[in-house]
């Protein structure tokens, strides 16, 4: 019974790949076909190695290939300052994403070469190698507002359900807001704390519209969709809606009118990330409210706002952090030729030092265990940055170093 019980779910598990994959290559204009455009890419010639220099622009100007076709908006350069292993990673990334390319034109710049190519790339296998580049750490942010814009106010005398005559009259239009308080305070916040942040906003990837029905909806394309674009890891997604309460000279009881308008702004969101085979995971969901007051109601919804932000920033930080400290992997450093204690201690410190390092274990002589929460390749690039040391071997496991004494 067993037996059978694990075929079945064997096969339903090959009949959904299927399905997952004819979805696809009948969605976005063929997302499984191949896309062919034209792109260019250049590289430093290094003593006169011209030939090296062209194999080098064309990898690049593959890599720009694959960045136009899935429409990346935050370039794989921009992920990492020093390039030289991060090219080695791109090298085979892109093995089976570009089905092929021919050179339109090229040109030897004096220190540079330059070249222009015209590439096919197919945008599937293109999103699982950019997903290989994504910074653990980086946050895509999109939580457009709903405000009032006050179009008119006057004073009309009526009667209150008090008997009180109230003296008040608001005539307002909503409008959104893509960048607003909330926004720009948690980004600040994040920003401190030493993730990479990504405001969605000004990219017009998508509208308040859109977000709501994808939230409403589960739509979890749209989603992903958006990790792919801005190269992250985690999305913190939802959207701030608001009601005035009370109004400006409205009777609220025992003969006082209300000397302030009074707005309540609640938030819905959500943080989702990708576990290791793309699928995606809701690390936390809820909802927040804030209130405002002030004589006007823009000034109000913006309280509330101010309210709101200081109520969600530290549930934020907090998931985040528990995510990133959860998904820490122990990797192997072993520094070549060390027989000192002292020097031992010396590249102890200075692995502890850098950045998304949460732990630095000593296991012999220039053996180290490095507990760090992102990709390795960023680990290495970190390490050669220092200056003294010299990478020799890497692995998404292990590091072999030279370390040169000052």
């Amino acid at each position: 019974m067993t037996s059978m019980k694990s075929h079945t779910y064997g096969y339903q598990k090959i009949i959904a790949l299927f399905l997952t994959i004819f979805l696809c290559c009948i969605s976005s204009d063929g997302f499984c076909t191949p896309k062919c455009v034209d792109t260019d890419g250049e590289a430093v010639i290094v003593g006169n190695d011209a030939p090296s220099a062209e194999v080098e622009a064309i990898a690049r100007a593959k890599w720009s290939a694959i960045e136009q076709v899935v429409g990346v908006a935050v370039k794989a350069q921009s992920v990492v300052q020093n390039m030289a292993l991060v090219d080695d990673a791109v090298s085979k990334q892109i093995r089976g994403v570009i089905t092929g390319h021919k050179i339109l034109n090229k040109e030897n710049r004096k220190d540079t070469m330059w070249v222009k190519i015209n590439a096919c790339v197919e945008p599937l296998k293109a999103q699982e190698a950019l997903t290989s580049l994504a910074l653990n750490n980086s946050i895509a942010v999109f939580i457009p507002a709903r405000k009032p814009k006050v179009v008119r106010e006057t004073e009309d005398i009526r009667k209150g359900p008090h008997g009180k005559s109230e003296r008040y009259g608001l005539e307002t239009r909503d409008e959104f807001d893509e960048t607003n308080i909330l926004t720009e305070t948690l980004i600040g916040k994040l920003t401190e704390q030493g993730f990479t942040v990504v405001d969605v906003a000004p990219t017009h990837a998508m509208d308040a519209r859109e977000i709501e029905n994808a939230i409403k909806s589960r739509n979890f394309l749209t989603l992903r969709s958006l990790m792919y674009k801005f190269l992250s890891n985690m999305l913190l997604i939802g959207k701030i809606d608001y009601t005035i309460s009370t109004k400006k000279g409205q009777d609220i009881g025992y003969g006082i009118s209300m000397p302030f308008n009074n707005v309540t702004v609640r938030l819905e969101y959500r943080i989702v990330t990708r576990d290791e085979s793309g699928k995606m995971v809701i690390l936390t969901a809820g909802t927040e409210q804030g209130k405002g007051l002030a004589t006007n109601v823009e000034d109000a919804t913006a309280n509330g706002l101010k309210d709101l932000s200081e109520k969600l920033t530290p549930i934020v930080l907090d998931k985040v952090s528990q995510y990133i400290k959860g998904i820490a992997k122990k990797v192997q450093v072993k520094v070549t030729d060390i027989t000192d204690i002292n020097t031992n201690f010396e590249i102890k410190g200075i692995l502890q030092n850098i950045a998304w390092v949460t732990n630095v274990e000593e296991k012999g002589m220039g053996e180290f265990i490095v507990s760090y929460s992102e990709n390795t390749i960023y680990l290495a690039n970190s390490i050669s940055q220092k200056g003294n040391f010299q990478i020799v071997s890497f692995s998404p496991y292990a590091i072999r170093l030279a370390y040169q004494q000052k």
